[in-house]
């Protein structure tokens, strides 16, 4: 018998015959990227790796739902010969109960329940002091028959599942490195979308532990798609904005101009590298700029499409993503705080009145640093 692995889509397997070739492709690709040295091939429903395969790395694959290391029982063996061997060495006699699983694809002379009790007499004749329990087994017996090809496995490891990391785009995510931005912007990975972080460095209100922090974060990331890097840009505008605020007394507006700058210049970057829009880490009502009268005001800044994956979310759920991928850790290390969020932010702003103070400072004409 040969050691291969095998890899399982889901929803790859729903779509036309055309995409599906093309998806398969890309996640091939992806496979290729964290494990150059791995030989693929393909079939319907199915990838087959041989090599050097490091299963922490295949979790960790999007599109990928599930995986077993398999033996494939060669053409000068019977099926019932490598069965037993299998189980022989998979530790099937240290065990009180097990279930064996059929699979069956193609055509052929006989039913999988045909297999099921024909193989499992043959178990139990060799084993015969355990049991058959389907419902809650302390060993599982997979068998795929795969039209004249046979596998074994007792294992199968859950991936995390989504579509193929570049199969829907690319989107800019504002990536702030506290807790909700990176669970957004992994959310996006996970239904296909290549992710370009971008923070925006709003000179005067935050130092540079703070951009550590979002390095920090990114880099978890990189264990769900390798090529990500987190892009930095310093802008001054808040700092100039705010003093007029403050001289008007509307320092209560200071954080809608602040998103509403970045959301223009994530735009621009949108625009530079072609990407299809914006991702961000907002949920409504979770602070005072994230109300729904002032997210009409935020969504007026840009007109490419802004993404809020987590816009139903309460803070519990996003934590529970965060921990399970990484990167709640590191999204509440220590760090600094903006200092221009004002005391009293304004919870219910008027588009009206944001864009006539914009006007009053040329906000929407000063040249954006990218």
């Amino acid at each position: 018998m040969t050691k291969k692995w095998l890899v399982r889509y889901s929803e790859i397997f729903l779509k036309s015959d055309p995409v599906r070739r093309q998806w398969e492709r890309v996640l091939m690709d992806n496979i290729r990227e964290v494990m150059p040295g791995v030989t693929i091939r393909s079939e319907r429903g199915r990838i087959w790796l041989l090599g050097d395969v490091k299963p922490d790395l295949l979790k960790n694959i999007f599109g990928i739902v599930s995986f077993s290391e398999v033996e494939h029982v060669s053409r000068n063996e019977t099926i019932e010969d490598a069965l037993l061997d299998y189980c022989r060495g998979h530790g099937l006699s240290e065990v009180k109960t097990f279930a064996l699983r059929i699979k069956r694809v193609g055509n052929h002379d006989f039913s999988s329940n045909d297999k099921a009790i024909e193989f499992g007499n043959l178990i139990r004749k060799e084993f015969p002091r355990i049991k058959v329990n389907l419902a809650a087994p302390e060993k599982e017996i997979h068998v795929e028959i795969r039209k004249d090809e046979c596998y074994l496995y007792d294992n199968v490891t859950k991936a995390v599942g989504g579509l193929p990391i570049g199969v829907e785009g690319t989107l800019v995510a504002l990536v702030s490195g506290g807790i909700d931005s990176p669970v957004a912007a992994w959310m996006m990975m996970k239904r296909g979308c290549r992710i370009i972080p971008l923070f925006v460095a709003l000179d005067t209100f935050l130092d540079n532990s703070v951009i550590a922090r979002a390095e920090r974060v990114v880099d978890v990331l990189k264990k769900y798609q390798p090529d990500i890097h987190l892009r930095v840009i310093h802008d001054s505008y808040l700092a100039a904005a705010k003093k007029e605020l403050i001289k008007n007394h509307q320092e209560k507006y200071t954080c809608l101009f602040c998103k509403r700058r970045m959301y223009r210049i994530a735009q621009e970057v949108a625009l530079e590298v072609g990407a299809k829009g914006i991702v961000n880490g907002e949920s409504l009502g979770q602070v005072a700029s994230q109300t729904l009268d002032n997210l009409v005001v935020l969504n007026n800044a840009a007109e490419c499409p802004i993404y809020r994956p987590l816009i139903g979310f309460d803070k519990e759920e996003t934590m529970k993503i965060a921990r399970e991928i990484g990167t709640y850790t590191t999204s509440v290390s220590k760090a600094s705080g903006c200092t221009a969020v004002p005391k009293g932010p304004s919870t219910k702003a008027k588009l009206s009145t944001i864009l006539a103070i914009e006007k009053k400072l040329e906000a929407s004409t000063m040249p954006l640093p990218v």
